[in-house]
């Protein structure tokens, strides 16, 4: 009994959905988070604001949300949110040769002074790209090294770090989808985990994840597994949420355990 009073369950699951409907089998399915995007518009394509608004109206505070906002390079100046969002995040193709570290502050800073318009400002969530190079975006190490310095001087409005790819459409020379872990082993994601606990980062793991990904990657001990293609009909991401598949997830993580 002391033994399983040391463990503790593994890493809730997020799920993408792109319209109510889709929250709510994801929810019938027992996800831990939702998270708003619309996947023809890319990795993190923002959804229209009719559905983010639609969406959080749904879901009734019953979990937590969160919601694609597109790449950092395509939004402008301004930070328009709709209310009821716990997290927000940007990716950052495109910027390796800009100063995304000072564009990044920035929407942290309109958050935190309320730039959602009403109610409490959601927490900003930076994205690596496991395939940076693909995506004109900053390493992995740099983007880490970021989340870190915000979990330690802005611990209220970041501190979290989503691990993804970019690249969605291409196959290995086998015709299989790649996944995060052909860009990044099993141990350097560990390390990188470890490495964010240690500063106070939460981190979602990503990146056109299988449930052998899952499965493989549940020693590193992320915050959340943040999936899609595999919680849909037929496990394409450009299909329905299906919440058998997600129910199927969520019964892999409940039933391993860390210590």
């Amino acid at each position: 009994m002391s033994r399983l009073r040391s463990e503790r369950p593994a890493a809730p699951l997020l799920v993408s959905v792109r319209s109510p409907g889709e929250a709510e089998a994801a929810l019938a399915g027992g996800a831990a988070v939702l998270d708003i995007k619309e996947p023809r518009r890319g990795s993190l394509g923002r959804a229209d604001d009719a559905v983010l608004r639609a969406v959080v109206a749904r879901v009734a505070g019953r979990r937590p949300v969160s919601a694609a906002l597109g790449e950092l390079t395509e939004t402008g100046a301004g930070l328009d949110v709709p209310a009821g969002l716990s997290f927000v995040k940007w990716g950052l193709a495109g910027a390796a040769r800009l100063n995304w570290r000072k564009a990044f502050l920035s929407r942290i800073e309109q958050l935190a002074q309320g730039g959602t318009g009403r109610g409490e400002a959601p927490r900003a969530v930076v994205v690596a790209y496991a395939d940076a190079e693909r995506a004109g975006a900053p390493s992995v190490e740099e983007v880490v090294a970021f989340a870190c310095e915000v979990a330690r001087t802005r611990p209220a409005a970041g501190g979290i770090l989503l691990v993804d790819t970019f690249d969605k459409r291409s196959s290995s020379p086998s015709g299989r989808p790649l996944t995060l872990l052909d860009w990044l082993s099993v141990p350097a994601v560990t390390v990188l985990c470890q490495r964010c606990r240690s500063a106070g980062v939460r981190v979602a793991m990503a990146g056109s994840l299988g449930v052998s990904e899952v499965r493989r990657l549940l020693p590193a001990r992320p915050d959340w597994f943040a999936v899609r293609g595999v919680a849909c009909v037929q496990g394409d991401r450009g299909q329905e949420i299906d919440a058998d598949h997600v129910r199927a997830l969520v019964r892999i993580l409940n039933t391993a355990h860390w210590k």
